[in-house]
């Protein structure tokens, strides 16, 4: 320690004794040009002090030191490894260990082993061109312009700054060249000829990047001019993609109106435009595909794959979408209908309000089912489209029918007069369904041409069976599909009434009769035959 600071003091005293020779070789006004011209310097230092180049080829002066030191460090191991005696050996050891040392510092600026500036001087690698194969790579493609524009004006301003350097130095040679020139003296010339060698570098860097920077312009440009034709070819064909799928729209929106135009029926404009935005969804959805997939066959390797995972674990929801295609290619279902759905013994009644792709919506009604089983009504019911396949569905007013036969059951004895029972129940569905009875006939007679039918007579039909209790008056009638229970009720009322008011007809209904024994009863009483018994049916 005592060392470096009597080598410091050294060259303190020798440089202020350089000084004094200076002072007393120069005149007053000599020293005073002199002094002008050091602030000058120091300014010119003080600019290239703050200048990160400068500092980078500070490291660059600080790797060619120690590489040096590394050198004379290892010509004296080389020279004292030879000797075997006990101080070399030892001195050879300690020259291997500082050399060790410095090659670890060395790897701290190995960066400048080339450059004056180091890594710098080379400019960003150029990423390979985007590929623009669809609308969302258009913008990546701008960000690749982007970003090889910021990389272009970086090392262009990497070039302005080490020509502003160049310009310092020259201005500090040019000035240190007058001071030497004044004083004569061997420090302004030490000085002088470290900043020429500052220049000389400088110079070559400075050569070096201006090329550089002049082809990776030029490259930079060359790569902007391929991506703009790349934008230019995708946005061409996205707007033929959308003109197409335009065209679709308005093709599709057309044939709605002509449909609209010829087809009153509500329910099958509905179905009819269910099917027109289908249609046009699938075949968007295949311009899309084809248009954007490269290679058209590796997207059906990969659903040729995929599909039996798919098949599995969607199967319902599957099954369900060709469930929909069923019934909108087949109209074995359209809006509006009156359908009835069976299911683990549940039995629902209702509209269809509507058919998406995956489920049918159903608005339960009040119906003879709803007062016979369920007791309840006016629920929606989401019914999956695969129960097509699975389950029983029947339909009420399929291909526009819109009555469904009705039947009432009523019991009279068996000393009743049957055939005037029958005939007045006949009478009376007649005259109450006669309405729905001829909206069936022309109904039928259109289903005739499309289907084959055995019996298509919609007259009321009236029926007498015995029974255990007595004879059912069983009368069938056609009703509408939507209001069966009120015309049942009316068709009701009305053929009780009329049995009632007639003197031979009774109406018959689950009777016992009870008999009383005089004498005492035993257990044998209670025999079967035994006409003694509690009670005897009736």
């Amino acid at each position: 320690m005592k060392k470096i600071f009597l080598v410091l003091f050294l060259s303190v005293l020798s440089l202020f004794a350089a000084e004094q020779n200076i002072t007393q070789d120069l005149s007053l006004l000599e020293l005073k040009n002199i002094s002008s011209l050091e602030k000058d310097i120091e300014e010119i230092d003080q600019k290239l002090d703050e200048n990160i180049w400068i500092k980078r080829y500070k490291n660059y002066l600080l790797y060619k030191t120690m590489e040096q030191e590394l050198y004379d460090l290892k010509q004296k191991y080389n020279r004292y490894k030879k000797y075997k005696e006990k101080k070399f050996r030892k001195l050879a050891a300690q020259l291997l260990s500082k050399i060790k040392i410095k090659q670890s510092e060395l790897t701290h600026v190995e960066q400048y082993k080339e450059s004056p500036i180091g890594n710098k001087i080379k400019p960003k690698d150029i990423e390979s061109l985007p590929k623009v194969t669809n609308p969302f790579s258009v913008i990546e493609a701008f960000s690749y312009k982007k970003q090889l524009q910021t990389q272009k004006n970086q090392y262009t301003k990497n070039k302005n700054d080490i020509s502003e350097i160049y310009k310092l130095l020259t201005q500090k040679i040019e000035i240190l060249q007058k001071m030497d020139d004044i004083s004569n003296s061997k420090y302004y010339l030490d000085r002088l000829n470290t900043a020429k060698m500052y220049k000389k570098d400088f110079e070559m860097v400075l050569d070096i990047v201006s090329t550089t920077n002049n082809l990776y312009s030029k490259k930079i440009n060359r790569v902007s001019l391929e991506v703009n034709e790349l934008i230019r070819d995708e946005i061409s064909r996205t707007m033929k993609i959308l003109f197409i799928i335009i065209v679709l729209i308005m093709l599709s929106i057309g044939f709605k109106r002509v449909f609209k135009k010829y087809i009153d029926e509500d329910d099958r404009h509905y179905t009819i435009n269910k099917i027109i935005n289908f249609v046009v969804v699938i075949l968007i959805v295949f311009i899309l595909l084809f248009s954007y997939i490269e290679n058209a066959s590796h997207l059906v390797t990969f659903l040729g794959f995929a599909s039996a995972g798919i098949a599995i674990a969607l199967k319902d929801w599957f099954m369900s979408i060709f469930g929909w295609m069923v019934i909108m290619t087949s109209g074995a279902i359209n809006v509006g209908d009156r359908i009835k759905v069976t299911k683990d013994g549940l039995e629902i009644v209702g509209d269809v309000l509507d058919i998406s792709m995956f489920k049918i919506s159903i608005r339960e009604d009040i119906t003879l089912t709803s007062y016979m089983k369920n007791r309840r009504s006016g629920r929606v019911f989401f019914v999956p489209n695969n129960y097509i396949f699975t389950d029983l569905i029947a339909n009420y007013t399929y291909d526009n029918l819109r009555t469904v036969w009705d039947g009432i059951d009523l019991y009279i004895t068996f000393d009743s007069n049957h055939e005037k029972a029958v005939r007045l129940a006949t009478e009376i569905t007649q005259k109450h369904s006669m309405g729905y009875t001829e909206l069936a006939k022309k109904r039928l007679d259109k289903l005739k041409t499309k289907y084959v039918l055995r019996s298509s007579n919609p007259e009321p039909r009236v029926y007498a069976f015995l029974e255990p209790y007595g004879i059912v008056i069983s009368s069938w009638y056609m009703t509408n599909s939507y209001a069966t229970l009120s015309l049942r009720s009316k068709i009701s009322v009305e053929i009780l009434n009329c049995f009632l008011k007639q003197d031979d007809i009774t109406i018959a209904y689950p009777t016992q009769t009870l008999r009383v024994s005089d004498t005492k009863f035993g257990s044998e009483a209670m025999l079967p035959g035994v006409h003694s018994g509690f009670f005897d049916g009736g």
